[in-house]
């Protein structure tokens, strides 16, 4: 048994033989849950509690008739739950007064799982985007996946930002599909057409970058192009050729006079902006389908701690962000600004209150007692951090 399905079971259990501990709860829902009938039955005992059962306020011992009932309501909404589970999750809490902790494990668990669904959704939105020359689906899930981070690190009580993970995250995330997007043609045909016009790198210059080519050469084709129009230099087969040899692109191999050739002797009629647009267009969902694929691999590392995967993924976002500006630019549309978790009078009581049921703060210790207190060192003991 995994121990996330232990901790679905221990807060159940906890709840069951204490109904009190739902108070101390409330920023657990039942989605968090994995399985279905934990699910039923968390929502079940929410609902009793609310609606004010017996057990809610008895004193001593609870009644038989708070987990008969919750057994009952539960089973409304979900098949095969039986009072003999119910009392099999009693015996797995090995302390009631342990429940927020073993909430915190699972509101973690639930974290990974929804950060790695919605990640699963921006990829196939993008792939979908590819097929169709789109992009607004792809960029449409990528604003639900942040507003899904942002309400995730309210829940755990951190504060939501990007962080850059330092390192590439090691997974079995599948590798990049060969062939994302037929651009070649287009990429082609631009730098064709930028090569015997260059007054037409005016219409791209602003919002298209080497790094929307879908071939890295052609990128490096078109930032040389880009070089010599910046310089004001004439540009043709020589002097195309000449800028890469001094970027040591022929040396190393990244491109050959035969690339070059194809470029400035195979010119068509095209417009650059429209063009661009493509080749953009084209930027966008790979980038898209980038970044979900490296917050995949994020989630689904089980030793990443929720806040650290809530920010890094963020983070993973950044470069989307990014290639949305230009885009709208292209399109002539101003960008939409993300928007930023805002903490004006400081963290919401939610996440403060997510934050306190996962630990308790440290103690300060005391100023040294004057000779003859009589403070006894009961009153200076750190407080429980709900272990015993």
């Amino acid at each position: 048994m995994s121990p996330l399905l232990e901790a679905e079971q221990a807060v159940l259990g906890a709840v069951l033989l204490d109904p009190g501990q739902l108070r101390q709860l409330d920023w657990l829902t039942p989605e968090h849950f994995h399985r279905p009938v934990h699910r039923a039955l968390f929502a079940a005992l929410r609902h009793l509690h609310a609606d004010r059962h017996p057990a809610s306020s008895a004193e001593d011992s609870v009644p038989l008739s708070w987990v008969t009932d919750a057994v009952a309501e539960a089973g409304r909404h979900v098949r095969g739950l039986t009072a003999s589970y119910a009392h099999s999750l009693i015996s797995a809490c090995p302390r009631p007064g342990h429940a927020p902790v073993y909430g915190r494990m699972v509101l973690e668990g639930a974290i990974h799982r929804s950060v790695t669904a919605h990640a699963i959704r921006l990829h196939q939105a993008a792939r979908a985007d590819a097929l169709q020359g789109e992009v607004e689906a792809a960029l449409r899930c990528a604003d639900v996946l942040r507003d899904v981070l942002n309400d995730l690190a309210r829940r755990w009580g951190t504060e939501p930002r990007p962080v850059d993970p330092g390192a590439p995250p090691t997974s079995g995330s599948p590798a990049p599909t060969p062939g994302w997007a037929n651009v070649d043609e287009e990429e082609q045909v631009l730098l064709g057409v930028l090569a015997e016009r260059p007054r037409s790198m005016d219409e791209v210059v602003g919002w298209l970058r080497p790094a929307d080519f879908a071939d890295p050469a052609r990128g490096e084709i078109y930032r040389c192009l880009g070089a010599l129009h910046h310089r004001g230099e004439p540009v043709d087969r020589i002097t195309l050729l000449w800028e890469a040899q001094r970027r040591g692109l022929l040396a190393d191999g990244t491109l050959s006079r035969d690339q070059i050739s194809a470029i400035c002797d195979g010119v068509g009629p095209g417009s650059a902006e429209w063009l661009g647009e493509q080749v953009m267009r084209s930027s966008v969902t790979r980038v898209a389908a980038a970044s979900a694929r490296s917050i995949r691999a994020l989630a689904e590392d089980e030793a990443l701690a929720p806040g650290r995967l809530i920010n890094h993924a963020l983070h993973a976002l950044g470069p989307l962000d990014e290639v949305r500006i230009r885009w709208h630019a292209a399109n002539g549309r101003p960008a939409p600004t993300p928007p930023a978790a805002p903490l004006p009078n400081g963290p919401p009581s939610a996440q403060v209150h997510a934050a306190l049921a996962r630990s308790a703060p440290r103690p300060i210790s005391p100023p040294s007692a004057p000779s003859g207190s009589t403070a006894s060192s009961a009153a200076v003991r750190p407080p429980s951090r709900g272990h015993g």
